[in-house]
């Protein structure tokens, strides 16, 4: 039967707004955008980070191998990033904790076994990576809650964009951050794709959504500062250097972990580090350098320069990227007003 309705512009969303509003329709777009990458990037690097220490319980025997995630903001992007990550990560509820100003609205996400609170101490001793998904107002008091009690290790991800990670840095007196810089040009129907699904656990259940959010390749609108690929890969190198982990097994640790039909051995020495701190480690058991995040971010590294000319190693990163999504199949297409694709 023909769906008469189909492609009707009287029925879209953007039927209802008058010319004034309509002007803001890209600030619709980007939203919706910046939450299905920005869970999808946080997922990635949930991911890598238990595979990492999954692998460091037969080298170094570590004594903690699950991951507990704490989310401070219990708004739409807690929220949703709180779902993805049971969802999507298949992280247990009871290793998701949140804290926010009103835990009593979160009451669905209570019940699946997530514990919220509203304690960002509590939460800091608590967690290993650490979201930040509150509004820049709120930023300030925050930071004072966390300041002096967040462990050196705590991976601390922001996705708070008014606020410059050097600036983040300062109030939390912290640097093991991650926060990714995106930039959005709308660029049509094709921005749609975005919120075509009511759920972000849906949305990453699209291929085409998905496609769209791998890093090197991201379509849709939306591009990612390649600093945030070499700020998640340092991550993983301070995580083997707080574990006394030596240099050489470290690297064949993050080999492993990219190794794809493209290239088995992704990284050497010179890939993190410069030469004279290359040759230093080439013949010694001593672990790799604490590297700062916020530099790494910030300044060149050997690591950015060799992400920004090396195809190879992109193609590896996004495979990987890729197959962490690669058991779901496309979900349900629950779309939101407006999002006809056709």
């Amino acid at each position: 039967m023909v769906d008469l309705t189909e492609n009707l512009k009287s029925l879209e969303f953007e039927a209802g707004l008058t010319e004034n509003e309509k002007q803001c329709l890209n600030l619709r777009s980007r939203s919706a955008v910046l939450t299905v990458s920005g869970c999808a990037h946080a997922v990635f690097v949930c991911q890598l980070i238990r595979l990492l220490r999954k692998k460091l319980v037969s080298e170094n025997d570590i004594s903690k191998t699950h991951l507990s995630v704490g989310i401070i903001g219990g708004g739409h992007m807690g929220k949703q990033l709180a779902m993805v990550l049971m969802h999507i990560a298949n992280i247990k509820p009871s290793d998701i904790n949140i804290s926010t100003k009103r835990p009593e609205i979160l009451e669905d996400i209570s019940k699946t076994g997530v514990e919220c609170y509203f304690d960002n101490i509590r939460l800091a001793k608590w967690t290993d990576v650490l979201f930040l998904c509150v509004l820049p107002s709120h930023l300030p008091q925050v930071c004072a809650d966390l300041r002096c009690h967040l462990p050196l290790r705590c991976l601390v991800y922001s996705f708070i964009s008014a606020t410059p990670i050097k600036r983040l840095a300062i109030l939390l007196d912290h640097s093991f951050i991650i926060k990714p810089q995106y930039e959005f040009a709308p660029c049509g129907d094709v921005t749609k794709m975005w919120y075509f699904h009511s759920e972000v656990t849906a949305a990453l259940k699209d291929k085409e959504v998905l496609a769209a959010s791998i890093p090197f390749s991201m379509s849709g609108g939306l591009s990612l500062d390649l600093s945030w690929v070499s700020a998640v890969l340092y991550s993983l190198l301070n995580m083997c250097t707080a574990e006394k982990l030596g240099s050489q097994k470290a690297l064949q640790l993050l080999n492993d972990i990219f190794k794809t039909n493209i290239s088995a051995n992704t990284f050497s020495l010179q890939s993190f580090v410069n030469s004279s701190c290359a040759s230093a480690l080439l013949n010694s058991d001593d672990p790799f350098p604490w590297i700062n995040l916020v530099d790494a971010q910030t300044k060149e590294t050997p690591l950015s320069d060799l992400v920004s000319v090396n195809q190879s190693l992109q193609d590896c990163i996004s495979v990987v990227f890729q197959k962490n999504f690669s058991n779901l199949e496309d979900g349900p297409k629950d779309a939101l007003p407006g999002g006809n694709r056709n």
